[in-house]
This record gives C-alpha cells, sequence and structure tokens, in this order.
C-alpha cells in the first residue's frame, strides 16, 4: 500500500511561507529590542559605579519656617538647584520614590547638583543606588521655630511682601489694613498676634497644639509610617541615628555663619567664598520674618510641659551638640579668616617609596 503525498494549493503555500517569514522578523525584531536595551541596563549600572568627581550632589533638606541659607548663596553658589515644595514632604507611593531617586541620580548633565527642599530623609541606597548624595540640613529650636511660623503666617516675610497666605487677616486677631501698611499699624496688628497666642496656648488652642512642635523629628526619620506617630520614641532614635549616619554635616540658626564656614571648608567646589558672601552680601538675611514677638515666659513654660517638646528639644540638643564637636574639630576663624585645621592623621610604612 503506497503512501499518499497531500499537496496544498500554491496560493496556500505562498501565504504559509509569507507567514513564516513575518514571524521570523518579529522574533529578530523583539531580540534585537531586547538586547538594545540590556546595553543601556549596563551603560546605565557603569555610570552609576563609575568613580567620577564629576558625579557629586548635595541634597539639603531643612524643614519648613526655618530660617535657613538665604537665597544669595542658592544664586550665586548652587550650580544646579531644585526645589521641591512642601507638598512633597513624604512620597505616597513607592513608585514616587523610585521616580525621585531615579531622577536626582541619573541626570548627569546637570551635575555637580544642588538640591534644596522640604523632603523628608530619603534612602538612596534603598532603590539600589550605590553612589548616595551627600545630606545637610539645619535645625532650629523648637519653641523658636513655632513662634516664628505662627507669626509668618498672618505678616509673611520681607522676601515676598506681597504675598497672601492662609492666615493672613486672621478675623480672630484682626484683619490687615488696605495696602500701604504702616509700620505703627503693622506693629499693632502684631500686638495683637502676639495677646492671641499668649490666649490661645493658656487654654490650649490648636495654634499651640504639642503636634505642631512634631515636625524636625520625623523629616530626619524618614518616610517611615512610625516617623510620623507624634510622640514616636523610636522615630527619635532613628532621627539620631540617621543625623550621624546619613548626614554629612547639621547646624543650627544660631550658628548659621560657623555652619556655612564649615560648609565651605568640606565642600570647597559648591561653597566657595560662601562665609564672606554671607557677612557681607546685601541680601545675606533675607526671609525675615516681618513682624515677630517672643512668647512670654507662661506660653514658653505651657509649652514645655507636652512630651513632645520634651522629644523635639532632645533632638535638637542632640544636634547642637554634634555640631559643636565637628565644629570644634575641623575650623578655626582667626582675624576674620577661615582657617582649616591640620590633618589629624599620618601614614607609616608607604610602599613604594616616592623618590
Amino acid at each position: 500500500m503506497g503512501l499518499s503525498r497531500i499537496t496544498m494549493p500554491p496560493k496556500i503555500q505562498l501565504l504559509a511561507v509569507l507567514a513564516f517569514g513575518v514571524a521570523m522578523l518579529l522574533i529578530e525584531n523583539q531580540i534585537q529590542r531586547l538586547d538594545e536595551s540590556r546595553a543601556k541596563l549596563d551603560e546605565l549600572s557603569l555610570r552609576s559605579n563609575r568613580e567620577d568627581c564629576e558625579e557629586e550632589g548635595v541634597i539639603s533638606l531643612p524643614e519648613p519656617k526655618l530660617g535657613w541659607m538665604r537665597d544669595t548663596l542658592r544664586q550665586q553658589l548652587i550650580i544646579s538647584s531644585w526645589c521641591l515644595s512642601l507638598g512633597l514632604v513624604v512620597f505616597p507611593a513607592c513608585l514616587d520614590s523610585v521616580r525621585f531617586v531615579q531622577n536626582v541620580s541619573a541626570w548627569r548633565e546637570m551635575k555637580p547638583a544642588f538640591y534644596h527642599g522640604h523632603v523628608a530623609y530619603l534612602d538612596f541606597s534603598k532603590y539600589g543606588v550605590t553612589r548616595k548624595p551627600m545630606y545637610i540640613n539645619v535645625v532650629r529650636d523648637p519653641i523658636e521655630r513655632l513662634v516664628s511660623y505662627y507669626y509668618f503666617l498672618r505678616f509673611g516675610d520681607d522676601y515676598r511682601p506681597g504675598l497672601r497666605r492662609r492666615k493672613q487677616g486672621d478675623k480672630k486677631v484682626s484683619s490687615p489694613p488696605s495696602p500701604p501698611i504702616t509700620a505703627s499699624a503693622l506693629s499693632a496688628n502684631a500686638f495683637l498676634c502676639f495677646r492671641r497666642l499668649t490666649s490661645v496656648c493658656r487654654r490650649g488652642g490648636s495654634d499651640c497644639a504639642p503636634e505642631k512642635l512634631w515636625l524636625q523629628i520625623p523629616f530626619f526619620c524618614g518616610h517611615h509610617a512610625e516617623c510620623w506617630n507624634v510622640g514616636s520614641k523610636w522615630a527619635l532614635e532613628q532621627a539620631k541615628y540617621n543625623l550621624l549616619n546619613e548626614f554629612l554635616l547639621v547646624g543650627v540658626t544660631e550658628e548659621l555663619e560657623d555652619f556655612v564656614m564649615i560648609l565651605e571648608a568640606a565642600l570647597p567646589r559648591f561653597f566657595r567664598g560662601a562665609t564672606e558672601l554671607y557677612r557681607t552680601g546685601k541680601k545675606s538675611h533675607l526671609r525675615k520674618t516681618t513682624e515677630k514677638k517672643p512668647p512670654t515666659k507662661e506660653t514658653t513654660a505651657k509649652l514645655q510641659q507636652s512630651d513632645i517638646w520634651k522629644m523635639e528639644n532632645d533632638f535638637y540638643e542632640f544636634a547642637l551638640e554634634q555640631f559643636q564637636f565637628v565644629r570644634a574639630h575641623a575650623v578655626r576663624e582667626k582675624n576674620g579668616e577661615l582657617y582649616v585645621l591640620a590633618q589629624s592623621f599620618f601614614y607609616e610604612k608607604i610602599y613604594p617609596k616616592a623618590n
């Protein structure tokens, strides 16, 4: 019994050959795209691990209303400045964190760069970045920060005097007069604000709520949920750990000039001439609250009764002690000049010896 041979019509054979050819082209195209993607990934990996001095990045993360480094320094000394709004204090999703880390790490065209904004500490190594940016920050006495913020919302500062903020014209105090505002009228209105602050703190109002003091600890703690639980002892300890291990330098507003001096010594590429500019620049003290009166002893005592103040003050004192320790071992000032201390270490038995 012979085998019968099945033959296909010529048209069907032609269509089959064409379909096979198209399939092969599609497969080859997919392989090529995968090869290109792998090449790009290898290139990015090589860039991220390359020891290149031009890959420097510095991130300063001041908390809201700290009266931090003045605009003159940012305009004249910073290579690239990206100001992040307060709305990005905590990244709401992991994807946002990844995007932020990739943007800061891979934006090679803008490096060396200086990023300045109100963002809680973010651990770049968590997202696979080997060359992390250097963090710097400034802290402030908790009560001084709270009082300054109270008046700032109602009177603004000398940087943008025409900007109306959400508490400006608070009817619980008194509506501000129509422009132009005279100095006497402004002082009178500030006095009413001062009286209200004293009254509110006396009866435990929202403007003096202990929760308003919980700010510097969570910013240093980071994006963990526990960091934002008011009064968390774990958050306090984590904030201290990050300050010591993740920040190049943390200064205090009360000793801002010394902070600038150390930055100039440690990061001359970014801050060369910053100390002199801070001392002599006409804009060295921008963003000063227009009207501000110190709280009464009664108001201060009321705030200091809360456990949250005790924790925030503990963190502030910790930061102050560390800053003073760094300052004592880093720089000296003599006759108005900045001097970097001599190298305090040396090498023994170096081979081969230099000719």
